[in-house]
């Protein structure tokens, strides 16, 4: 049995530094319609899982339009796949609108049509990984939980580490260190996790972090009092997309979703150059469910 790495027993970072933060967020988060007073805890998991590795600027209209359509997870449940593959449009990933709708229907089915509050039984839903669950407990349903997107991984890299930027998998240190700094009070975490999210986006960034306007930089930024350092090679992300399968897959689901029926044929016209990535790219769509195929035709499920 394995067993978690222990607590520190100071916090990494003091009251102080967890208070200039979400006094920060107060003034400089942006006002975006998921963050609201009173929004439901679906229309949150719904901006949860499409602000995964998408931004929010198009993010944005893309989740007004699904709320308007699909405010309950009924709606949605019930919807043609079709129609739900076309709406996510190009938010990139769209196996993940059809975890959304597989996700909508194990809502209505187990639960009553409510987003469940506890943590595990948000896990068990389809699409939802460590991070989605633990974000709609904290910003949907207000409780205490260990949030740690990308953004905050940076930002506790810098703060506490030193490091430039965090490695390129999530840890166990990570996991402990994120608890660790984690305010004990309900509200008070649930501020942070917005907070630190938000500094990570608008501030501490990978590319052109401003660490003048970083209310941490007053509270021993390690990474800043380090002489702010380069990463290191292992840290380095490489974001390729051109010429890749994802890219090309992209391609074949906006000529899916701008027709009933498209031809092979001419589907294997988008890289006549390597016809073997077409086929590899077609036969991957079909296996995740996000394509069918009769006779010669291609379609949205």
């Amino acid at each position: 049995m394995t067993t978690s790495p222990a607590l520190p027993a100071t916090p990494p970072l003091d009251d102080a530094a967890i208070d200039a933060v979400i006094t920060w967020f107060d003034h400089a988060g942006r006002d975006l319609p998921w963050r609201h007073d009173g929004v439901t805890p679906w229309a949150v998991l719904v901006s949860e899982v499409m602000l995964q590795q998408t931004p929010v600027a198009r993010v944005l209209p893309r989740w007004l339009e699904w709320m308007e359509r699909w405010p309950e997870p009924a709606a949605l449940a019930e919807a043609p796949t079709a129609e739900v593959l076309r709406a996510w449009d190009r938010l990139g990933y769209p196996r993940r609108a059809l975890r959304l709708q597989e996700c909508a229907r194990a809502i209505v089915h187990e639960h009553g049509g409510e987003v469940p509050a506890d943590l595990e039984a948000l896990r068990a839903l389809p699409g939802i990984g460590e991070y989605t669950a633990a974000a709609v407990t904290a910003f949907a349903h207000h409780e205490r939980a260990v949030v740690v997107d990308t953004n905050i991984r940076r930002v506790l890299a810098r703060a506490v580490t030193g490091a430039a930027l965090p490695a390129r998998s999530y840890s166990a240190a990570e996991r402990t260190l994120a608890t660790a700094v984690l305010p004990a009070s309900r509200p008070r975490s649930v501020a942070w996790n917005q907070a630190v999210m938000e500094l990570g986006a608008l501030v501490c960034t990978a590319r052109s972090p401003r660490c003048r306007s970083c209310p941490l930089a007053a509270h021993g930024c390690a990474w800043l009092a380090a002489g702010s350092p380069a990463p290191r090679p292992e840290q380095r992300r490489t974001q390729a997309f051109e010429g890749t399968d994802r890219q090309m897959r992209g391609q074949i689901m906006a000529r899916l979703r701008g027709a009933q029926t498209v031809p092979v044929t001419e589907l294997m016209t988008l890289d006549t150059q390597d016809p073997a990535r077409v086929e590899r790219c077609l036969a991957s769509l079909l296996a995740d469910g996000l394509a069918r195929r009769e006779g010669d035709l291609l379609r949205l499920p």
